[in-house]
């Protein structure tokens, strides 16, 4: 699909489950839920109850994210932080607490239908210390070196242009400032129809990196301390009442795909002092080595 494509069936979607959840419905997710009933593996079970007791229902109800990025982000009082691809809120309004009334998170959306559900849970919450912006992500309406942490859920792999995605967050990070999203990857070589098949099942509209490639590609965006962590690993019987729908078989494919999509926490860091390069702005280097 085309990147425009690929954006307007993200917003459809996307806008859709924002529709549901405002009217009262449950969320339905991309994976089990739309053929089982369920929502493991892939988003269930991914915060406390202690950490969402506090947050109004439909912030919890539009959550279609793959891990609990605010969870290991280990944001501090007095940061501001950007979630990408908000949503409904959940990771903002979290974050929010997070850093405190000295501190600021901001979400990014495209979706008008997202948008207005977590700006009315902000309400809810009585979060003064957040702000939902319109736009996408890979053009972050916020300035060069404004933000300390970016975090994200299971939104990069939605979009059609990664390395973009990922000059902007290296753009907007300030030196020093930490990238700490939840994605799904792919470890090692899958089939294309089979991958294609397993994306389908994760993230409705997903076009998961390959682990390599993701760690690549963030490094070439400039960040240094890459470090993927898997958090949950998929395995084929979860998704076989979905293979079967898509007219494949989890037996006959099983040693292709099992265990090789996974829920990955993703870490990188702008450096300190980080050099001008073509595409990207950053702190201007007066060193004698600079031109």
């Amino acid at each position: 699909m085309s990147d425009t494509t690929i954006r307007d069936t993200v917003r459809e979607k996307y806008g859709q489950a924002a529709l549901r959840v405002a009217a009262g419905g449950a969320n339905s997710c991309c994976g089990g839920a739309a053929f089982n009933g369920s929502c493991d593996p892939i988003t269930s079970n991914l915060y406390a109850d202690g950490q969402t007791a506090l947050l109004p229902e439909q912030a919890v109800l539009a959550s279609l994210g793959c891990g609990n990025p605010t969870a290991l982000a280990e944001l501090k009082e007095g940061e501001t932080v950007l979630d990408l691809g908000s949503g409904g809120g959940i990771d903002v309004l979290l974050s929010a607490r997070r850093v405190g009334p000295t501190g600021r998170a901001f979400g990014l959306d495209m979706t008008d239908e997202m948008l207005d559900l977590a700006r009315a849970n902000a309400r809810e919450a009585g979060a003064t210390n957040v702000e939902f912006l319109k736009g996408h992500i890979e053009e972050i309406p916020l300035p060069d070196n404004s933000v300390d942490v970016i975090i994200s859920n299971c939104v990069i792999n939605l979009s059609g242009d990664k390395r973009r995605v990922l000059q902007e967050a290296f753009r907007v990070l300030k030196p020093g400032g930490r990238f700490a999203v939840s994605d799904v990857v792919v470890r090692g070589e899958v089939p294309a129809e089979m991958k294609r098949s397993m994306e389908l099942w994760v993230g409705c509209v997903a076009g998961a990196l390959e682990e390599q490639e993701f760690a690549r590609l963030l490094a070439e965006s400039g960040f240094q301390g890459v470090d993927i962590e898997p958090t949950r690993i998929y395995r084929a019987e979860d998704a076989r009442t979905f293979l079967a729908e898509s007219g494949l078989d989890a037996d006959t494919i099983s040693t292709e795909i099992d265990g090789r999509f996974m829920s990955a926490f993703v870490r990188a860091t702008k450096p300190r002092q980080a050099f001008v390069t073509l595409g990207l702005s950053g702190p201007a280097c007066s060193g004698p080595d600079c031109c």
